[in-house]
């Protein structure tokens, strides 16, 4: 048998339908496609590969997928994070007013190299802060992300659609250091997204796939909208849905909690191509109605949202949900290291029915691999090792002083690990990370042009004292003994 990379001597973790794990495995890899999984024994003597990958004392795992996160969040990260409302003011600023495709292109490539160390092949990305500010007013910005994310050699879901009303918003561009204002309405927004899908969605071998977005309509938005905005919102989200049906994409919504799901139902917006995100006190008939009609679930373990309330993830998944794993990264004190979140998700549902068998190890691996990918519709593609898939690989190192000694790889790999320990991924049977170092692009290059558009974005906006540390920092007494 002939293969283009052959990966041997690891334990491989499957994550196929028997869950198999094999001590002294080996992936054969074709094309951009895995051809055999077995023993390193067996398969050293019937393939004959170009490159032959020793990864003894290392766990071979599916690429990690995160389902749900934010471009954009990266430049700004925690910024003004003290100051109340504050981090959400700058990230609406920033997105209609200070952000060119340039900052995009900037961010994009700092969030994939991020999520390549951590060994996160496929990541979900809404363009812009939540549910509120999308920077859909240009498809050039949705194609600086897109371009960077290629570059780097991972995979990305990238989420659009427009604000909520009331219309128009009001955005900008820069050119020559100087700023130009325009106005923004929901048929402008529209257009770009449509333009988006038809120009990036599933492309690059599938690298780049494009979901459709609308914020979530809760009691106080039709509270507090006038009748005429409410009833275009929910004429505006019927479209979106439509729309995403009519093109195959996933329809995902930021921020459901506390019977926002039942709206949804009513609007016609639940399914199992729908992908709702935090679901946090979820009433009883919310849960049945997510199973019922197989809508899937972002769960974001270490996001605020889940310290205003629960997410019930084991309740969903008894009741027949698909439940996946988010970091709902980067903002504003949380990376998309995904080994962090499953650590996260495990203590937050233990420590809710001070039952520390809740959630089992493999099940938490599981949703962000397999259970992951079924959440984006795309688990015929990746989100496990079997033969026909993607070759979506990575290496973790068990030879360290906190993953030692060398038993029990599984338990060492979710309970001890994080992104560090992570040392080489392959990508469509491509090596984009080997040795802890990015193939395809400049680390160093990718950091100083993060740097640069961040002191550009500060500038725009007049927010260095935003940088400052706040004088609550060390505790309502500060430093002093």
């Amino acid at each position: 048998m002939r293969a283009d990379t052959l990966v041997t001597g690891g334990v491989v973790v499957t994550m196929d339908p028997a869950r198999r794990v094999i001590a002294d495995g080996a992936v054969a890899v074709l094309d951009g496609k895995i051809i055999a999984i077995d023993t390193a024994q067996a398969l050293r003597g019937s393939v004959e590969a170009t490159e032959t990958i020793d990864a003894s004392g290392h766990i071979i795992i599916p690429g990690l997928i995160d389902v749900h996160a934010h471009a954009g969040h990266g430049l700004v990260k925690s910024m003004g994070m003290h100051g109340g409302a504050r981090w959400e003011d700058i990230c609406g600023e920033v997105y209609t007013q200070a952000s060119p495709p340039a900052f995009w292109y900037a961010e994009a490539r700092l969030a994939a190299l991020e999520r390549l160390r951590f060994g996160v092949t496929t990541g979900v990305s809404l363009l812009g802060g939540g549910d509120t500010i999308m920077r859909t007013d240009d498809p050039a910005h949705a194609a600086a992300h897109c371009r960077a994310v290629v570059e780097v050699g991972t995979r990305s879901m990238v989420a659009v659609g427009p604000t909520r009303p009331p219309h128009p918003r009001s955005y900008a561009e820069w050119s020559d250091g100087t700023r130009q204002r325009y106005d923004v309405g929901f048929d402008r927004q529209f257009q770009t997204c449509s333009e988006i899908v038809d120009a990036w969605h599933d492309t690059h071998d599938g690298r780049i796939q494009i979901a459709m977005l609308y914020p979530v309509l809760r009691d106080e938005h039709e509270r507090d909208m006038t009748a005429q905005d409410y009833a275009a919102a929910c004429d505006q989200v019927q479209r979106i849905r439509a729309f995403a049906r009519d093109r195959g994409l996933v329809f995902t919504q930021d921020g459901h909690w506390r019977g926002s799901v039942r709206r949804a139902e009513k609007l016609g917006l639940l399914g199992p191509d729908a992908l709702l995100s935090h679901c946090i006190d979820l009433h009883d008939d919310e849960i049945a109605l997510v199973a019922r009609t197989g809508t899937k679930v972002a769960h974001n373990p270490s996001a605020i949202a889940s310290i205003m309330g629960r997410c019930p993830a084991t309740e969903l998944m008894a009741a027949g949900a698909c439940v996946a794993l988010g970091s709902d990264a980067t903002a504003p004190d949380r990376s998309g290291d995904m080994f962090r979140h499953m650590q996260q998700a495990m203590h937050y549902h233990r420590t809710f029915f001070r039952d520390a068998s809740v959630l089992p190890i493999g099940k938490v691996l599981e949703m962000c691999t397999i259970g992951a990918a079924q959440a984006l519709g795309l688990a015929d593609r990746i989100g496990s090792i079997e033969t026909g898939k993607a070759a979506d690989l990575v290496m973790v190192d068990l030879r360290k002083p906190h993953l030692y000694p060398p038993n029990m790889p599984l338990h060492r790999l979710v309970c001890f690990a994080n992104g560090n320990d992570v040392s080489s991924v392959m990508v469509g049977g491509r090596m984009v990370l080997r040795d802890g170092r990015a193939t395809q692009v400049d680390a160093a290059d990718v950091l100083n042009d993060a740097a640069s558009q961040a002191a550009q974005m500060i500038a725009r906006i007049g927010a260095a004292a935003d940088l400052e540390l706040p004088a609550d920092f060390w505790g309502e007494k500060g430093h002093q003994r």
